[in-house]
């Protein structure tokens, strides 16, 4: 296997000890080619969000917890939905809450005669009312912003799935001077202003078509393809299967497997007739079915696909080939 490039982060911005405690405790099973290293090493020199598109299951996401673990930095995930805002990667605030501990308190206040009106079951909160602050939870954003030791890794997953005004929302702190402020805080309280930039990793599908201009100028972009030659699956695999799991009990495929396994799904890929072509992900489940599961027949041209439940995922694909080899 070809030796991986590594991502470039400058010694002043490194963890003290080297490794943050909460960075990734467990490496990811990535090959990164050499030109997607370069378009990392650009985000983090231009401290530019990464904007990465791809099909899915090409290792979009993985990314992002891969550099985290090889430069030893914090990760914090976003998993975007449909209701998602720009503010909540930075903090939400729980006034229901707050409300609910003014309740509380006014109700153990002493009444007429010294006596407590204490509601049964409620256990001293460690919350103040009158401490806002108490009530803000943050995001991975606001996390990132908040970390004094060294910059963090955010990954900001699926943008494409919120309202198209939210790439924009966020454009006021993924750049200078890369600060926020709590509308809810008091007067005197200061903005948050970000110490390290983080690293800021962005997937996108393309559900909605493509992302505002405006943000789309502020990114370094990069489409992870699909690896389509042979040497480049095999070396996925050698890395998959170089880092063991605890509790479980990897078989690593025979060469001949590979071989076959590898000719076979490049095969079906480049014929051209499936509406959704399998990624890197089912292709790994594939093998690992064929390499433990169960008895495996063969896999040459000729025999029936094995296990077409793992690489087909539209009905249009699942009859053309999980009755026929």
């Amino acid at each position: 296997m070809t030796a991986s490039p590594s991502f470039n982060l400058h010694e002043d911005y490194r963890p003290p000890s080297g490794r943050h405690p909460d960075a990734p405790k467990n490496p990811e099973p990535y090959v990164a080619a050499e030109n997607l290293v370069t378009a990392v090493n650009l985000a983090i020199f231009l401290q530019r969000p990464l904007l990465l598109e791809g099909e899915a299951g090409c290792g979009k996401s993985r990314l992002a917890r891969h550099v985290a673990h090889q430069l030893g930095l914090p990760l914090y995930e976003w998993p975007v939905r449909s209701t998602s805002r720009a503010q909540d990667g930075l903090y939400t605030y729980d006034s229901i809450l707050r409300l609910h501990d003014v309740h509380l308190k006014q109700a153990n206040k002493p009444g007429l005669f010294g006596a407590k009106s204490a509601l049964p079951g409620k256990a001293t909160t460690g919350r103040n009312p009158e401490k806002p602050m108490d009530y803000v939870n943050y995001g991975a954003l606001g996390e990132a912003f908040r970390l004094q030791e060294c910059p963090a890794v955010v990954l900001i997953d699926e943008i494409d799935k919120a309202d198209i005004d939210f790439p924009n929302d966020l454009l006021t702190v993924l750049e200078e001077p890369w600060k926020f402020e709590i509308t809810q805080a008091d007067d005197d309280t200061p903005p948050i202003i970000a110490k390290h930039p983080p690293i800021v990793i962005i997937t996108s599908n393309k559900e909605k078509g493509n992302l505002p201009e405006p943000f789309l100028r502020r990114c370094v972009y990069f489409y992870i393809e699909f690896p389509a030659d042979k040497e480049r699956l095999k070396d996925i695999i050698k890395a998959h299967y170089s880092i063991k799991k605890s509790g479980e009990a990897i078989t690593p495929p025979t060469d001949e497997l590979t071989d076959a396994a590898c000719e076979r799904f490049l095969a079906i890929r480049n014929k051209g007739d499936l509406h959704k072509k399998p990624g890197t992900s089912e292709f790994l489940d594939w093998l690992k079915a064929m390499s433990s599961f169960g008895k495996l027949s063969g896999l040459s041209g000729e025999a029936k696909l094995p296990y077409p439940e793992l690489l087909f995922k539209i009905h249009a694909d699942w009859d053309r080939y999980a009755a026929k080899p």
